[in-house]
């Protein structure tokens, strides 16, 4: 693993200007959740409408990564655990649920031995089941530090969706606790996978569309107007943060960083919460950035949980444009070039990008590969998260050093 060095006084610094940027943001109460020493705690929910489970198990391919699927909600049950058939080097071994009832179902459905199967109570105890080398943590953002250290501690390697952390404090608590385990640490990016982002990165290294000029991204939602931060934990500021730039905004976020190959020099933000809609008591409707790259390039992002659904990137330069629509989706990516060079691109199924990150990590675990995403990419963006709700604070440009961090 690439590392960075970290010390106390830095996780302090860090936690309190973290804590003061997004609370100062958001200027709202927390939430009414299950608590574990000040932090948020997992609990177990009922299973998600409309899962469907395999009718029997598949059987594990020899030399295959073992993973512990911690979290078993909508996104793991209907994108990922399915994903796991088409995977050469990774298999489901273990299940952490708080639901014992969900639990027991999906275990039966994928095959997964009784002893397998841990409550958040029982987690500690993977450590001790050899069946297991990796952990997939698809929890709440509020919640992958604790889980993540705590798999390191237990000895196994770690897949952690994105975003990778509430603060970057805690992303470098994660990568501290994988340093000292010598165990790999991996963000689930899957566009990094998934083979139209891929040829679009190569484009934009080859100069596609000449010297960038300007890139517009916008990752829209509408979400159901009953939800409430009790049900929906999206909406929950202890453990989804502002809301949606770390749920969705964080792809257009990273669309910029890897069509541009820039970091940004400064950032400006505007954020948005209306009054009296209990959906966003505690988190922001939408918020919009303005990015600035050293060669001049600006990066304009917009995201939402209340408009009309849009997945968009793209990408205007001197002699051309790129334009992606959707361009992070799970399928159904369209692509095509115009200007100097025009053209359409159809690059197959886009959903092997969950099975390819997948075998990416396990490639990694096997065979000593480098990371392509790994927990210091993680803690980039979540320092450019933090800056753009500090500029959305303060009304003004923040401006920022090569690593992401805010200047003092």
């Amino acid at each position: 693993m690439t590392g960075i060095n970290i010390s106390r006084r830095r996780l302090i610094e860090l936690g309190r200007a973290t804590a003061s940027f997004t609370l100062a943001a958001a200027a709202i109460p927390g939430p009414v959740l299950a608590q574990t020493g000040g932090r948020p705690g997992a609990r177990g929910r009922p299973m998600p409408a409309n899962v469907s489970l395999p009718s029997r198990p598949t059987r594990p391919r020899p030399g295959s990564v073992g993973y512990a699927i911690v979290g078993l909600g909508d996104y793991a049950l209907k994108q990922m655990m399915p994903r796991f058939d088409r995977s050469q080097r990774s298999h489901i071994a273990a299940l952490v649920s708080g639901n014992p009832e969900k639990l027991a179902r999906v275990g039966d459905a994928y095959g997964v031995p009784e002893d397998a199967r841990y409550s958040y109570e029982q987690y500690d105890r993977i450590a001790a089941d050899r069946r297991i080398e990796a952990v997939y943590i698809v929890l709440p953002t509020g919640l992958h530090a604790d889980f993540a250290v705590r798999a390191f501690a237990a000895g196994k390697h770690v897949l952690c969706e994105k975003p990778m952390a509430l603060t970057s404090a805690d992303c470098e608590r994660m990568i501290a606790a994988a340093r000292r385990a010598d165990r790999k640490l991996m963000i689930a990016y899957r566009v990094h996978f998934e083979p139209h982002n891929i040829e679009a990165m190569a484009l934009m290294q080859r100069r596609a569309v000449g010297n960038i000029r300007f890139v517009r991204t916008e990752q829209l939602s509408r979400t159901d107007p009953s939800s409430t931060p009790s049900e929906n934990w999206r909406i929950s500021r202890t453990l989804a943060g502002g809301g949606p730039l770390e749920d969705y905004g964080i792809y257009g976020l990273q669309s910029a960083l890897y069509l541009t190959g820039e970091m940004p020099e400064s950032i400006t933000a505007t954020a948005f919460r209306p009054a009296n809609d209990p959906r966003f008591t505690e988190v922001f409707a939408s918020v919009a950035s303005q990015l600035r790259f050293p060669s001049g390039a600006v990066a304009q992002l917009a995201t939402s949980y209340d408009a009309h659904g849009s997945n968009i990137a793209h990408v205007l330069g001197d002699t051309g444009a790129l334009i992606m629509d959707p361009a992070t989706s799970y399928e159904g990516h369209e692509m095509r070039l115009e200007g100097r060079e025009r053209r359409s691109f159809s690059l197959g199924d886009p959903t092997v990008q969950f099975a390819g990150q997948l075998d990416h990590l396990s490639d990694a675990i096997r065979d000593g590969a480098a990371i392509r995403t790994p927990g210091e990419m993680g803690l980039r963006d979540v320092r450019l998260m933090e800056a753009i709700y500090a500029a959305a604070e303060s009304g003004r440009a923040v401006r920022l050093d090569p690593d992401g961090q805010m200047r003092r």
